[in-house]
């Protein structure tokens, strides 16, 4: 909650080439990591299930001073640090190719067609059946949750706040391209190297400051519009930098040498994060220092902490899935393709399972590792006809 602990959530040039309007060859990797980053949204939802920090439709065990409440929440607010952004510079990526192959109109509908209905689809089929699945484990009633809903105007975007997130910046992009960028017939691909330690150093500085300007108005933890506002200055440097690592063919270069620095600022970086914890828990007292906003040293040190630790694990993992997820294979092809099924369906089935696995009396890592396992299973093998309807295969 805010104002506590607890509230810890737990991016010398080649001559230029034209650009091919043809669909440009996909480097495997990056989808591959969208798969990985989809279990992880899978896994960071089951840990806030079973007592790590953050918002969730079913809590089976809340924040407290345990030590698995506490290793789940360091799992949450490392992945809070980059999982999302790491979606956004994915999808940014793409963002140019696909509108300069498509055109404006084309593009656009295809962007509310795989982003809007999905989005429309959970606020009005798969929000209300998560929380009313809820309100009868509790005894209140499966059927009374959605004309409550209804009569209310509560509307609930759970986790496809990415789709009207990622939605609102390709039209903003759409926007940029069509008043102040290039022409879509003469844009062209710069071959150029990736920018220096140093300017990503500073990028992250600004990034971690204007998060923290941020929060003082939207702490972490507060909705505007489905939306956590106080995180949402990485992901809009990093989805333009996934735009600019397109247009300067950045991943091609991007080495060991690039990320080396990253890796050790992780290294050095993210301890800082449980100590701090335990430091504002002897000042503070136990629940009671405030990282989500404000201007006190959690607060001040949490928005800085992001960025540094989220440039660190995107550089890795950009290096690991290149050099050990690029081959050619028919389980992850299977995989990528359902992936964004799962996101999309994963909250009322893993509440349904672990609303299942409630009565059995287990430690909360045990049931954390169980319950995720089996969602991440479930949610794959649920996925799998609905990409085969003609219909719904064109939307996910």
């Amino acid at each position: 909650m805010p104002g506590s602990t607890d509230s810890l959530p737990v991016q010398t040039a080649e001559p230029a080439i034209a650009v091919s309007h043809a669909a440009p060859p996909r480097d495997l990797y990056i989808d591959r990591l969208r798969s990985v980053m989809t279990v992880l949204v899978l896994l960071h939802h089951t840990a806030i299930t079973y007592g790590a920090s953050g918002g969730w439709f079913y809590n089976e065990l809340y924040p407290s001073a345990k030590a698995s409440s506490i290793l789940l929440t360091l799992f949450v607010a490392t992945n809070q640090a980059y999982f999302m952004g790491f979606f956004f510079l994915l999808a940014g990526y793409f963002t140019p190719a696909s509108l300069e192959r498509k055109g404006y109109a084309r593009f656009l509908g295809d962007r509310f067609l795989r982003l809007g209905l999905p989005l429309l689809a959970f606020i009005f089929i798969l929000g209300p059946l998560t929380v009313a699945i809820v309100a009868a484990h509790d005894g209140k009633g499966f059927w009374k949750v959605f004309p409550y809903l209804w009569n209310h105007t509560i509307i609930i975007n759970g986790p496809l706040w990415f789709a009207q997130a990622l939605l609102m910046f390709c039209l903003g992009y759409c926007a940029w391209r069509a008043i102040a960028g290039s022409p879509l017939a003469q844009s062209q691909r710069t071959s150029s190297p990736v920018p220096s330690y140093a300017r990503w150093l500073i990028s992250a500085l600004i990034v971690g400051v204007i998060s923290l300007a941020i929060r003082q108005f939207v702490p972490v933890g507060k909705n505007v519009l489905g939306m956590q506002l106080g995180y949402f200055a990485p992901y809009v440097f990093l989805f333009a930098i996934g735009i600019a690592a397109w247009r300067y063919d950045w991943l091609r270069h991007f080495s060991w040498k690039n990320a080396r620095p990253w890796v050790i600022t992780l290294i050095a970086a993210w301890p800082l994060l449980p100590l701090s914890i335990i430091i504002s828990m002897r000042v503070f007292g136990p629940g009671k220092a405030n990282f989500s906003g404000g201007l006190t040293w959690p607060a001040i040190f949490y928005a800085l902490w992001d960025p540094f630790v989220a440039w660190g694990l995107i550089a890795a993992w950009l290096l690991v899935a290149r050099a050990c997820m690029n081959k050619p294979s028919q389980f992850w092809s299977w995989l990528n393709r359902r992936a964004y099924a799962v996101y999309i369906i994963h909250p009322p089935v893993l509440v349904g399972i672990a609303l299942l696995l409630h009565p059995f009396v287990a430690p909360a890592l045990l049931k954390f590792a169980v319950t995720g396992s089996l969602t991440c299973i479930a949610t794959w093998l649920i996925a799998d006809p609905l990409v085969r309807i003609p219909g719904v295969r064109r939307v996910v």
